[in-house]
């Protein structure tokens, strides 16, 4: 589970989660279930790792995944559209895009 001491990495998803404190996350953007730290990962990873952890959680749930991958502004979108997601949106901040997705 994730820390609320900072990133832990997760060897089952493959990548850092990062805690904001009990229960909901918080980011740039608005609150959220679950933050997937992907940055450094190239296409397809950023949507193959969102994909995962969305399997596992109840609809309604939201996810921040943090991409440093310029591609992942097409690729998740269309990941969505295509599973029934709702791809809530982007924010950038820095060299990071923070994008927001919500489980169908």
């Amino acid at each position: 589970p994730p820390s609320p001491l900072g990133p832990v990495t997760s060897a089952w998803l493959g990548c850092n989660l990062v805690a904001g404190g009990p229960g909901r996350y918080t980011s740039g953007m608005d609150a959220c279930d679950e933050i997937i730290d992907c940055e450094g990962l190239l296409c397809p990873l950023p949507v193959l790792r969102a994909r995962k952890r969305l399997l596992a959680l109840p609809a309604g749930a939201v996810i921040c995944v943090r991409a440093t991958d310029a591609m992942a502004l097409v690729d998740l979108p269309h990941f969505c559209v295509e599973a029934g997601h709702a791809y809530l949106g982007a924010e950038t901040e820095g060299a990071v895009t923070l994008h927001r997705i919500r489980r169908g």
